[in-house]
C-alpha cells in the first residue's frame, strides 16, 4: 500500500481523516519526522529515501522541485498536489483511493493533481 508524507503546511484535518477512514494507510507529517522548517528539496529527498509519496497544497514551489528531481533522473516516489479549495471529504476519499488501489512504484516520477478526474 502506498504511504505518504504530508508536507508541513498540509491540512491536518485531511491527515486525521485519512487515518480515521483507513488506519492501515501510512501517513506521516513532516513535523513528526523532524522536517519542520526544511526547504522543499529536503522534504522531497527525505520522501525518496523513505519511499513515501508527498502530499502538498504547494503548487508553486514543491511541484517545481519535484519536476527538477524527475528531470535530473533522481528518485521521486510521487507528489500529490491537492488544492486548498478541494473539500476535505473529497480529498480524504481520493487519498484513500490512491493509497489502497496503487501498485508498487506506480507513482514514481509523477506529479499528480487530486482529485483524480
Amino acid at each position: 500500500m502506498l504511504s505518504f508524507l504530508a508536507d508541513e503546511n498540509f491540512n491536518n484535518d485531511i491527515v486525521r481523516g485519512v487515518r480515521r477512514r483507513n488506519p492501515g494507510i501510512g501517513i506521516l507529517r513532516a513535523q513528526d519526522v523532524g522536517l519542520s522548517g526544511e526547504a522543499d528539496p529536503v522534504v522531497l529527498e527525505w520522501s525518496a529515501e523513505n519511499a513515501v509519496a508527498v502530499l502538498t497544497h504547494d503548487v508553486a514551489t514543491m511541484t517545481k522541485y519535484a519536476h527538477e528531481r524527475i528531470a535530473a533522473g533522481r528518485k521521486m516516489p510521487g507528489l500529490f498536489e491537492i488544492s486548498r479549495s478541494v473539500q476535505i471529504g473529497i480529498a480524504i476519499e481520493h487519498i484513500v483511493l490512491v493509497a489502497t488501489c496503487s501498485l508498487d512504484g506506480e507513482w514514481e516520477g509523477r506529479v499528480v493533481y487530486l482529485p483524480l478526474k
